[in-house]
């Protein structure tokens, strides 16, 4: 048993646990959506944009096993279900059938949601005394949020 997972209530790990896997499911969605259109982006800004879109779901793949990790340093389940993540996911699915602006649109929202998510569940781990994750939520969120703010510069 870890140092944190000592340290936390029954009730802390599992608030924990419950939004870090709500993390990985919006992660994971939003993996999928950068991929998927990285794979039918078309247009002028195809290059850049099939680049940034490899970018994204690259580094959220990584994630996605960080979050995960995590979960179980403090005790819990990761769930690995993709089914329950995708009907658990704020973020929704696309079929990539989408104009290269809609699809810049639509990730940046969904980096904006899992940033979000994150910030919660920094908030809680901050209010649980489990730095560790509240460091690794804020680091996420950061993350996230600059890859909203990178697709949304080319909405500008």
């Amino acid at each position: 048993m870890g140092q944190t997972e000592r340290i936390l209530s029954v009730d802390s790990k599992k608030e924990l646990e419950i939004g870090l896997n709500q993390s990985i499911a919006e992660l994971v969605v939003t993996t999928m959506m950068a991929q998927n259109f990285h794979w039918n982006v078309t247009g002028m800004a195809f290059g850049p944009l099939h680049e940034l879109f490899q970018k994204i779901y690259e580094d959220h793949f990584l994630a996605q096993d960080e979050l995960a990790e995590r979960i179980k340093a403090i005790g819990g389940h990761a769930n690995g279900e993709l089914g329950k993540m995708v009907k658990d996911s704020k973020v929704l699915e696309s079929d990539g059938k989408s104009d290269d602006r809609s699809m810049i649109k639509m990730l940046a929202e969904a980096e904006t949601t899992v940033a979000a998510t994150l910030s919660g569940v920094a908030a809680q781990a901050e209010k649980s005394g489990d730095l560790l994750t509240q460091d690794l939520a804020i680091t996420r969120g950061q993350v996230h949020e600059k890859f909203a703010w990178l697709l949304n510069s080319h909405l500008r």
